[in-house]
């Protein structure tokens, strides 16, 4: 049997579940993009402040695992490490290469543009407006749909919403494809507090609103992150025809997935990466007009994703490495930044619990070696 020895001194026996479908080429209700992590080299510095030292053999070959599953990458997002731990050269580089592998097997494939290869710190609008620019001619440049990306410069910049509009008018503008529009609420990031020029979200959507009615044709969709299921369908119904909604909820994913009557949301979620398997054979039921078989295979993940998403929120990317490394998907749990010091003991062995309920660990044994050898260093 594969046994974890739980640090609060319970035996877990880890299930064998059988192998998910894989849905590759078959999903067509919704677009659904996994917000994929970056391996560490654990051989480089990667301590906090750092420069990143990326495995790009290892993080390439995840973002292929989750094309095989049907899923769209959504690289160089929060997940990513953006802003915690993965500097710009390693974002662009990035980009370049997830990009050239997407070409390679017809995997869908999109890509922040942010303002993070300023210096921290403040900046000016003209400053924030170049560095948006910059970063779309790389994102361009590649070859992926820019997702427009929240700004910790510009929230600390912008006086009003007129700002906000003004830097994304110009943006949408110099876009040679319709983008994603991005939404991180507080909860992912602090510094993002006001964002679209005021702290009360429906004056905010307000003004997402007016950016979208403005050039329609330049916004794919828009992403949003405040984990409010209630606002988020009552933005999506208010969006002009053939504007998306993409879901950043990892609370609330698959009753705004499923969707009602008047609607349904897309997807660019998080959790979609730790949960790949799954989400694939989910989206297939769907496709398939199997709403129990949906519903079915997604409930035991919502627990683990509260789990990993819980407050401090931010630290959800180390909950998604330590899976990835029980996983197989990498031979180390070290992250750019040492964030992998984000979580505390307790969090993984409840992780761990909540993984195995919703059918994630597909090599018990391993998974149980892994978990193992990491609590007896954590714990003795």
């Amino acid at each position: 049997m594969a046994t974890v020895n739980l640090p609060d001194g319970r035996k877990l026996v880890l299930r064998s579940h059988p192998a998910w479908e894989n849905s590759k080429n078959l999903i067509e209700s919704r677009i659904a993009y996994a917000a994929a992590h970056v391996v560490a080299d654990p051989r480089a510095g990667n301590a906090p402040g750092a420069p990143a030292v990326v495995d790009w053999d290892t993080t390439l070959k995840f973002r292929h695992h989750l094309w095989q599953h049907g899923l769209g990458v959504a690289e160089a997002m929060d997940t990513a490490q953006r802003g915690m731990g993965l500097d710009y050269a390693a974002t662009r580089e990035l980009i370049r290469r997830s990009a050239a592998e997407a070409r390679s097997v017809g995997g869908k494939i999109v890509a922040g543009v942010a303002t993070d290869d300023l210096a921290p710190g403040q900046a000016t609008l003209e400053q924030v407006r170049y560095a948006y620019q910059r970063q779309l001619g790389d994102v361009a440049e590649a070859g992926a749909v820019p997702v427009l990306m929240c700004s910790r410069h510009l929230a600390a910049v912008a006086r009003d919403a007129d700002d906000y509009l003004g830097i994304y008018r110009d943006l949408l503008e110099k876009s040679d494809k319709p983008v994603v529009l991005h939404w991180l609420g507080t909860a992912f990031d602090p510094a993002l507090e006001g964002y679209w020029g005021s702290a009360d979200v429906d004056k905010a959507t307000e003004t997402v609103l007016q950016l979208i009615a403005g050039n329609p044709a330049k916004v794919d969709g828009v992403k949003i992150s405040l984990l409010d299921a209630d606002h988020e369908i009552r933005l999506r119904r208010r969006l002009p025809e053939g504007v998306r909604l993409y879901t950043g909820d990892d609370f609330n994913y698959p009753d705004l997935i499923r969707g009602d009557e008047r609607g349904y949301s897309d997807a660019l979620l998080g959790i979609f990466a730790a949960i790949a398997p799954a989400a694939s054979a989910a989206l297939a039921a769907l496709d398939r007009g199997d709403l129990a078989e949906y519903d079915r295979i997604f409930a035991p993940t919502v627990p683990l994703s509260r789990h990993i998403f819980e407050k401090p929120t931010f630290y959800y990317k180390t909950g998604i490495v330590f899976l990835a490394w029980l996983a197989g998907h990498q031979d180390h749990f070290t992250m750019v930044g040492g964030l992998q010091s984000g979580r505390s003991v307790p969090h993984f062995a409840k992780l761990i619990e909540l993984a195995d309920a919703a059918g994630l660990i597909g090599d018990p044994e391993l998974a149980a070696a892994r978990a193992n050898s990491f609590f007896k260093v954590a714990v003795g």
